[in-house]
């Protein structure tokens, strides 16, 4: 994967090559994914209902692009750190099918949008299921397709905050899923005229990265222009945070840069 990659809307996200887990099932994996005609489709058509029809924040290739490569990263230096992740290991697999867990369900997660926006997480399981029905078994046996496909399917719905995570691939997803908060998500719709208070707390994070941290694992650093990005932190992240099983390995610290505004100077979960 990339070093760094943008959008028009300065969407930036980042990914490193050395891994601190096995990544060979997962570069075998990744590239078929990607390329599926049917995956393609899906990505591209859910933003239909989300931001043409509801004018909602981006939910197309983008998000999903830069959530996978925040999903892989939380997920190395989650592992760097020695957290055990118990999804993959309580169905008897592989260390290296955890990427690829996390991976899948991060591409796979908000599909459910080509039906509705409201309680897309629940539509997505059955589409997702079809779809993996079809594309694991170029790579697993029966029982292990079986087996993958319960781990996915659980994050894909844990990342709605409804249900809790059981597993720590399921909360990776959940948070890398808020994680994609800069500007650029909203980008559509505020210029269409859209001033709701998600298209207006995301216009004010400028930049959002994932560090080693000193204290626990993993530290977000968050950078925002204004007091409306604490919407963006203070209610949707720390909802995903709060009973992702990560709470203790996760530490966030959001800036506000702007001189002028200090309403709100800083925020930490």
């Amino acid at each position: 994967m990339d070093a760094t990659d943008s959008d028009d809307g300065g969407r930036e996200y980042d990914a490193r090559d050395d891994h601190a887990y096995p990544d060979e099932k997962l570069n075998e994996i990744l590239p078929e994914l990607l390329e599926d005609p049917e995956v393609i489709t899906y990505l591209e058509a859910q933003n239909v209902n989300a931001v043409t029809r509801k004018g909602y924040n981006d939910h197309g290739p983008k998000h999903i692009e830069i959530v996978r490569n925040r999903a892989l990263r939380l997920y190395d230096l989650l592992k760097a750190g020695d957290v055990e992740f118990n999804g993959a290991a309580d169905q008897g697999l592989e260390e290296a099918d955890e990427p690829v867990i996390v991976a899948l369900a991060a591409t796979l997660h908000d599909i459910g949008h080509i039906v509705h926006r409201d309680e897309h997480a629940y539509y997505s399981i059955p589409l997702a299921a079809d779809f993996l029905d079809r594309f694991l078994p170029q790579f697993y046996d029966t029982q292990d397709t079986v087996r993958m496909k319960a781990e996915v399917l659980h994050a894909i719905l844990c990342h709605h905050t409804e249900e809790d995570p059981l597993t720590t691939e399921a909360g990776v997803i959940r948070i890398a899923d808020a994680l994609d908060m800069e500007r650029g998500r909203s980008r559509i719709p505020y210029e269409k005229g859209g001033r709701g208070i998600n298209t207006l707390s995301s216009q004010a994070i400028d930049n959002v990265a994932l560090k080693p941290g000193d204290s626990r694992p993993v530290l977000v650093e968050i950078e925002m222009v204004n007091a409306a990005g604490v919407y963006q932190v203070d209610n949707l992240l720390k909802a995903k945070l709060h009973n992702s099983t990560l709470e203790d390995y996760v530490r966030i610290v959001a800036v506000n840069t702007r001189a002028e505004d200090q309403l709100v100077e800083r925020i930490e979960l």
